[in-house]
């Protein structure tokens, strides 16, 4: 396969012109200079009789530079900058869409507009140096059929092959050297500045600054070494013309000449659609879990960011983050009694080696970030995920491969020996995640959904050749973990012997007949290595404290190719499926989080300058776009008229405006008024805004209000009441009993699918539910088993003899060995709601005395207001307006207004409460109806789904048996109110 390369996407075309455009009006020349070394850093006292050499030589002044700069970055709607401090330039372009091709290319179209040969290509890591070596390899062949047969050399530095500097110094057409920041940074040992034989007893950084290079930096935040910035001084001294740093995520920007960040690329689908499927752990709380997250040290104090599982009160147990301090008593801070005895010793917070002492009975336990006590067995939790990516992998191969399109799936893992190891002899041995991988291919491959991908094919075989490992390789050819930052030579070297397998395989893995098809990669592959076929990326270390989100799916943002190595195109197509652990929900929120603090994107927020592209509706030639300034001074009049806020929040004003049509803009911006309105559409989080205009006041008419009919309904309904209750202690363990044994089965640990889509937009980013999958039981082993009659005497008031005749009698105590915890939940809850019905079997209302205890003024007291979409206007109702809260409740609203029966009605005010043992019940409607033998039936009405009581869930059940008892004990007579739970209007009279 070769890959196809597309000369003419417009954003990469913006990004090359926007560099080039810097040096307009530079003459088009080869100065020619002899090689010598500057003693003071930089210019060349003198020539020295020696070789020819070729060189970059700038000849515009400042000032006409500094006047490019600021037209490329009104063209690209960027904020021009005000003086030249320096020649760095910054290009910013989101992962995944062609940032190499874009900066190789830049050096022919620099050479092709003004005669610049000599470029220097600085990368952080192994990773990169061997990914833009190959890249210039693949496409040497497509940048000289474009700069006809221009003719270029490149190399990677190698202090071993230093007479490679002296032909880059020397020769006379393009040369590329690309290296990485390590060779550089360290001046007092790195073998570039010392003199050389090789070098005609030069020290190579003379060489390389006398040529003036153009240094083009990938990465520049991992390159410029941090607040001691080694890597910015290194580069310093290598006297470029000018400094080019291309990133999806700068630290630092320095003069900004072109900006495509996450939500350009991904709103113009210029990378794959992300979608995660998360695969969460439920019900698994029988044990004392904790999970270290992240350790910090803030104003003297040291704390440690946990995971842990709390009883808020409610009696369920929810899992939930908690800052813990050294000396913290677990059980305090759970209220759980697993965690008795658990509590934080040490914290450290150290970089390199960030740790939290656990204590606990049977000694003590080190976590790292990310690791847990007390949780489902890991390997459990790892193999289904294995499994639901070699799913989600065959899924796609039966949709994909028919278009010539090789499906990959990348594992993500923390250790080597977790997929191979070797024995005493050297010999490798599969580890656990190969045995699983291969295991689970030959099942699912029986599966009739995927019979047509393997028809033919002896499984058994072809299993142990879908899978292989990409790691660092010592020099006994073992592979090792990588560290996550490669100080020694020894972790460099085992590095580049891996990374040089993995970059030249590239096309390999993407022709349909390569079997490798599932590539396990260590989490220190961060930056350099991707392919645009990887569709599935499992994550089977943790994401959240080892490597950040960004850099995880960037390994697989990239739009995959074909057998003819050409770039598909839609997210019909290309979708990235990250399988892990965290919620789609969470990953989508801490994704935002991640981009907002990475590349100074703010979601929700309409910034100055985001007009600046903006144009006129018109045909092509006659569109004018905005500009910076006029871009700023619309801000600014939004701002004015209240359409944004200080910040560039949109407002409800503005909301307001757009919904009613109203929305004003200037004379002058009149002709932008179209796209200035989807600038701020696009900006706005909130997606269905409530209407302000629509937001209605209910108020009580006073003449129904006084009238003779209201208040002979409300003589009936007035009065309040006291209750008693009484029951029978054996029926009510009988009950227990029998419900106990119907009881729901004890669900095991478990672990949910549920697959989200990513949609990143100017407004945020969501995660959207796509689908969800059966789930799956885990095993699990309780370390310490609770006092299930101490745990249920505490939530149920019952006596623990009472609690152990219902456990034992009911035939469900084995249940409880399988789940500890969720058993004693369902029991709790069990016995409590058998306990509320025991009380309202024998629950006795009583008047209480003869004066009134509502008063009319309820209605007056109690201001109702809502949107028109909720309420409809009344003629016969207490208020103008009824709000409705179902569609339930509307239909009825409407059937009584319709009714000529209906004399006079009102949705009771929310004060109008009934005491029940189970709380305080607010019946919906008052009802007053004549018929047509002028007899008056007076209602109390409570409107369901169901007009059979039976089909209520039993705590609404229970709430209108108290109900119904209420206004009995409040008959006067023949014309007593009659209490009713109906569906529709005409099942008041059933």
């Amino acid at each position: 396969m070769r890959f196809q390369f597309e000369p003419d996407l417009d954003y990469q075309m913006d990004a090359i012109a926007a560099v080039c455009g810097l040096f307009h009006g530079q003459e088009l020349c080869h100065g020619e200079f002899r090689v010598d070394y500057a003693m003071d850093g930089g210019e060349l006292p003198g020539l020295v009789e020696s070789d020819l050499g070729v060189g970059n030589r700038l000849t515009l002044h400042d000032n006409v530079i500094l006047e490019n700069l600021r037209v490329v970055q009104l063209r690209n709607g960027l904020f021009p900058s005000a003086r030249l401090d320096s020649l760095d330039f910054t290009v910013e372009m989101e992962t995944g869409t062609g940032k190499t091709y874009v900066y190789l290319r830049t050096i022919f179209e620099l050479n092709r507009l003004y005669g610049f040969t000599k470029f220097a290509i600085v990368v952080p890591s192994i990773a990169i140096k061997e990914g833009v070596s190959k890249s210039l390899e693949v496409m040497g062949e497509h940048f000289r059929a474009l700069y006809s047969g221009v003719s270029f050399e490149h190399f990677i530095y190698d202090s071993s092959k230093l007479v490679q500097i002296r032909n880059f110094a020397t020769s006379s057409h393009i040369e590329i050297m690309v290296m990485t920041v390590g060779a550089i940074n360290k001046l007092d040992f790195n073998t570039i500045y010392q003199e050389s034989e090789k070098t005609g007893g030069e020290a190579p950084i003379d060489l390389i600054k006398a040529t003036n290079p153009i240094i083009i930096v990938d990465e520049p935040q991992s390159v410029d070494g941090g607040l001691k910035g080694r890597g910015r001084e290194a580069l310093a001294k290598m006297n470029p013309l000018c400094t080019l740093r291309y990133s999806a995520t700068h630290a630092e920007e320095y003069h900004m000449v072109y900006r495509l960040n996450a939500v350009d690329a991904y709103e113009r689908q210029l990378v794959k659609q992300i979608e995660v499927s998360s695969g969460t752990v439920v019900d698994d709380h029988s044990n004392a879990y904790i999970r270290l997250l992240s350790t910090r040290s803030r104003n003297g104090v040291v704390t440690a960011r946990v995971e842990l599982d709390v009883d808020r009160g409610s009696g369920r147990v929810q899992r939930r983050q908690l800052n813990v301090q050294g000396g913290d008593d677990l059980w305090r801070k759970t209220n759980r009694e697993v965690y008795r005895e658990h509590r934080i010793g040490e914290i450290r917070v150290r970089r390199d080696s960030q740790s939290l002492e656990l204590r606990i009975p049977s000694g003590e336990r080190w976590l790292k970030p990310g690791e847990a006590h007390g949780s489902v067995d890991g390997g459990a939790v790892h193999h289904e995920m294995i499994r639901r990516a070699i799913m989600q992998h065959l899924d796609k191969e039966k949709r994909l491969q028919s278009r010539g399109i090789k499906v990959l799936t990348l594992f993500f893992i923390d250790k080597v020996s977790n997929y191979r190891g070797y024995d005493e002899e050297g010999n490798p041995i599969e580890g656990v995640f190969a045995r699983t991988l291969e295991g689970e291919y030959c099942r699912i491959a029986r599966d009739p959904n995927y019979r047509e991908l393997f028809e033919g094919i002896d499984v058994a075989s072809v299993a142990k050749t879908v899978h292989n490992g990409y790691f660092s390789v010592d020099r006994n050819k073992r592979w090792i973990d990588t560290p996550e930052r490669e100080t020694k030579q020894v972790d460099r070297d085992n590095s580049e012997r891996a990374y040089n397998l993995i970059m030249r395989h590239k096309e390999r893995l993407l022709s349909l007949d390569e079997p490798l098809k599932f590539i396990f990669s260590h989490s220190a592959l961060r930056e350099g290595w991707d392919n645009p076929n990887v569709f599935q990326i499992c994550v089977l270390r943790d994401i959240q404290t080892v490597r950040a989100r960004r850099q995880t799916i960037g390994r697989g943002l990239r739009l995959c190719v074909n057998q003819e190595g050409e770039r598909q195109r839609g997210f019909e197509i290309n979708t990235l499926t990250v399988i892990a652990q965290e919620s789609y929900e969470d990953f989508a929120e801490n994704l935002q989080q991640e981009i907002e603090e990475e590349t100074g994107v703010r979601f929700g927020i309409v910034e100055e300058h985001q007009f600046a592209l903006v144009e006129t509706d018109g045909a092509v030639g006659y569109r004018r776009r905005l500009g910076m300034e006029l871009s700023q001074e619309l801000w600014r009049y939004l701002v004015a008229h209240g359409y944004l806020n200080d910040e560039g929040k949109i407002t409800d004003v503005l909301r307001t405006a757009l919904s009613a049509g109203n929305f004003t803009l200037s004379e002058n911006f009149e002709p932008f008024r179209d796209a200035v309105i989807e600038v701020l559409r696009r900006a706005d989080t909130r997606i269905i805004p409530k209407n302000a205009e629509e937001r209605r006041t209910a108020r009580p008419r006073e003449s129904v209000l006084h009238s003779e009919e209201f208040i002979s309904l409300w003589e009936r309904i007035k009065h309040k009441t006291t209750y008693r209750v009484q029951f029978d202690n054996e029926q009510l363990l009988e009950e227990c009993v029998k419900a106990l044994n119907s009881a729901p089965p004890i669900p095991r640990p478990r672990m949910n699918w549920r697959t989200g889509t990513i949609q990143i937009e100017q407004r945020g980013v969501q995660g959207l539910l796509r689908e969800t999958a059966s789930p799956v039981n885990l095993s699990t082993e309780v370390n310490e088993w609770p006092d299930v009659l101490t745990e249920l005497q505490d939530r149920t008031q019952l006596t623990r003899r009472s609690i152990y005749r219902v456990l034992c009698d009911s035939g469900r105590l084995d249940d409880f060995a399988e789940n500890p915890q969720k058993f004693i939940e369902i029991a709790a809850d069990v016995i409590n709601r058998r306990k509320e019905l025991a009380l309202v079997d024998g629950i006795r209302y009583k008047r209480s005395g003869c004066e009134s205890y509502f008063a009319q003024e309820l209605f007056v007291d109690e201001e109702l207001t809502g949107y028109l979409s909720r309420m409809m206007k009344s003629r016969k109702s207490v208020y103008d307006h009824v709000l409705w809260d179902s569609c339930n409740e509307m239909e009825f609203a409407e059937e009584l207004e319709a009714s000529a029966a209906v004399k006079v009605y009102a949705k009771l005010p929310r004060r109008f409460k009934i005491p029940t043992p189970l709380g305080a019940y607010n019946p919906d409607w008052a009802i007053l109806v004549e018929t047509d033998e002028s007899e008056r039936l007076y209602f109390v009405a409570e409107t369901k789904g169901s007009s059979f009581v039976d089909d209520l869930r039993s705590r609404e059940r229970a709430k209108v048996e108290c109900g119904q008892a209420h206004f009995e004990a409040l008959e006067i007579g023949e014309n007593s109110v009659k209490y009713r739970v109906v569906h529709r209007f005409d099942e008041l009279f059933n």
